[in-house]
């Protein structure tokens, strides 16, 4: 079974996301544990977490289709001190949320180093993560590729597998596969062989079973352009032609798309749509 579907609100409660996602037209979706752009985050009640639950099982939705996103604000190669700790402790929080609620993954970006060095910035990544796995339980924790800007860790599978394989639990530690990061930093999808070296690398560096999640992007930059600039599906620099290629190989139907894109008005249902015509859905 393809699993496609966005990131979806919670303004309107935890609850409401499984059957807003099926409304939309799909069968998976993400979410923020909290407003993103504050260090505040808050426990849902017991009430909120077991309707979220009873709503999954009554969308007919596994709670492995469920994937958190952490907060903007979170930095964990950050070299400030006071940054880097409330970094992290909201981080455990979060990972915590998704423990009540019973999400399995949380995704976040590596960080950013902010000129200090990749092996300042790595150094505190690793130092955030194990904090974090001795803290949380029975959530896997997601590291995202990101665009090579701004000091930013991450931008290479390598730099992904060299954070994971240092970490105190690496069994743990999964990966979630930006399309518009990638080709930002070069990684071509657009054609067979690109795709094909793509899963390669991650298969040697990671191994596959570790992307849990793609996040499905168009991209407003060309090919190794570091813009971070997301661009509705078709409508950018990797095309239509682009995603019916990258979305062609069993590889990648295995794994849950969550479409990240400008286009939300409707809940994603336009888009969810349009990338299930890519791929003969409907």
């Amino acid at each position: 079974m393809i699993r496609i579907g966005a990131h979806m609100p919670i303004s309107y409660g935890f609850e409401k996301v499984p059957q807003m996602t099926i409304d939309s037209g799909g069968n998976t979706f993400q979410i923020f544990p909290h407003s993103p752009r504050t260090w505040r985050a808050t426990m849902p009640s017991n009430k909120v977490s077991q309707e979220f639950q009873n709503q999954m099982k009554k969308c007919d939705l596994p709670l492995e289709a469920a994937f958190c996103h952490s907060g903007y604000l979170i930095n964990l190669a950050s070299p400030k001190d006071d940054i880097w700790q409330r970094s992290v402790e909201l981080l455990i929080v979060e990972g915590k949320i998704c423990q009540f609620l019973g999400i399995p993954y949380l995704n976040v970006h590596p960080g950013s180093h902010t000129g200090a060095g990749e092996k300042v910035g790595i150094d505190r990544i690793l130092k955030a993560i194990d904090r974090f796995l001795a803290s949380v339980d029975g959530v896997m924790l997601l590291l995202e590729n990101v665009s090579p800007k701004g000091g930013n860790i991450g931008y290479e599978i390598d730099q992904l597998a060299q954070i994971i394989k240092m970490s105190c639990d690496p069994k743990r530690i999964g990966i979630t596969y930006d399309t518009c990061h990638g080709f930002d930093a070069g990684y071509d999808i657009t054609t067979k062989d690109g795709v094909e070296r793509l899963l390669e690398q991650i298969e040697r560096a990671l191994g596959l079973w570790r992307v849990k999640m793609i996040h499905l992007n168009d991209t407003k930059a060309p090919l190794g352009k570091p813009l971070d600039r997301h661009e509705n599906i078709g409508k950018g620099f990797i095309g239509d032609k682009g995603f019916i290629n990258f979305l062609s190989f069993e590889q990648i139907q295995k794994i849950p798309w969550v479409l990240e894109t400008p286009n939300e008005e409707d809940l994603y249902t336009k888009e969810i749509a349009h990338v299930k015509s890519l791929v003969g859905l409907i």
